[in-house]
Order: structure tokens, then sequence, then C-alpha cells
């Protein structure tokens, strides 16, 4: 069996309340919250929170939230790894019925379902312990500047700075969006060791200011063909 998990914590800052702000229509975690549904791929999604109103509007969606994150568990230097294993430990022994656990991150609008079906047949067919959606770098971070006193540009790797763009290798990062991993695995602490599963740079964005936000809602009505911009 598989869990979704989803780690939704209140206390964003650079954009208040970014978890269950409207985004065009609906509450923001809505979105990975269906799209975990309509996967049809889980037996259980579990959103972790330690907010009370997070609580409510994922319940109103369709997750479960059973328990509440402790606040330790809760601020800004948490990595995702430590809130996953909480929810693994505070579901008892039910946590020994689910062999494959996907993090899926709320603010992830631009996630299909066919991508947690699609990523989780990858993992499966290459008998994966873990995957991890990346995607392709929009420019070759090989031919990046830093700047240096009185705003000099200097080559970070200079060993490329005469090759052209289309003779570098393609570098991918995470996409942000979700992981899949075993039950296990999460519990060792390091799932980048994984699969890669490959998405496309137009439906990842990396919501962190309000620019940002607008840019995903773009994105949004061009994939589901809305047109009243």
């Amino acid at each position: 069996m598989n869990l979704a998990i989803i780690p939704a914590r209140g206390g964003s800052k650079r954009i208040p309340r970014k978890n269950i702000k409207l985004f065009l229509e609906n509450p923001m975690i809505s979105y990975s919250i269906l799209a975990a549904i309509d996967s049809g791929v889980f037996e259980k999604i579990i959103v972790s929170t330690d907010d009370e109103e997070i609580r409510s509007i994922s319940e109103k969606y369709g997750a479960e939230v059973p328990f509440m994150r402790p606040a330790d568990l809760s601020d800004d230097h948490t990595p995702i790894n430590p809130v996953i294993n909480h929810v693994i430990e505070a579901l008892g022994s039910e946590a020994n019925s689910y062999e494959k656990i996907c993090c899926i991150y709320p603010c992830s609008p631009l996630l299909l379902p066919e991508d947690l079906q699609n990523s989780l047949k990858l993992m499966t067919d290459l008998q994966a312990d873990s995957c991890i959606p990346v995607c392709e770098f929009t420019s070759s971070p090989q031919r990046a500047f830093k700047i240096i006193n009185e705003k000099k540009l200097a080559w970070i790797n200079p060993e490329f700075r005469l090759t052209r763009t289309q003779d570098l290798e393609k570098i991918y990062h995470d996409a942000g969006v979700f992981a899949w991993a075993k039950n296990k695995k999460w519990l060792q602490g390091d799932i980048s060791d994984g699969v890669a599963y490959i998405m496309p740079n137009s439906r990842v964005a990396d919501i962190d200011n309000p620019e940002d936000w607008k840019k995903a809602e773009i994105l949004y009505k061009i994939m589901h063909d809305v047109t009243h911009f």
C-alpha cells in the first residue's frame, strides 16, 4: 500500500498563510490533496500540520489529519525528513502497511495525478528505493558568473567560458513538487540517490513571493485552458 504525506505548517513568512491562501478560486493546499486523490494510488492521504485552520481545510478537501505536528518540527529550519518520520512514528504499527510513501508539497498547483502515477510506475519498474522529480535548468549553470569587487564579473567555471551552450551536459535540479521513497528509506534519512522522474519546466513553479504566485496562476490557466485572465 501507498501513503501520501502533505507537510503544511502554518508559519509561512514570505507569503503569509501560503498553504491555504486562495490560488485562483481554491486554497493552495487543495490542489495537492485533489491530485493525490485523483491519482488513485494512495490508500491514505495525511496532512502534517501544526495549524487548526489548515487542518480544517485539509479535511474538507478529503485528506486526513489524525494528529498535529509538534512545534519543534514546525519552524523555518526543520528539514522534511524529520516531518515525514514523525508521521511514520505517530502511525505506529499501521505504518508497516505502507511500503511506499510520497511526500507531496502543499504548494504544487501544477501537479497532475499522472505525475504521481507515472513516477510510482517508474520507481516500481526500476525497483528503486526512491524517486525524485527533476527538471532541466533553463540556462546552463556551467556558464554562471559571480560578481566580485566593484561589480566585476568572474566565471565560476572558467573552463567553460568558450563552450557553446548546446555542447554542455544537461543538468537537472529538484522540482520541489513531491518525492517518493520506501518507508525504510525515509527512516534512513536520505532519499536523494533515487531515480529521476523528469518534469517539464512549464509545470514546475517555485512559489516564494507574490511574483512567483502570479506566474504560477498564469501557468495553471494555460495548462487548464482557462480563458478568463
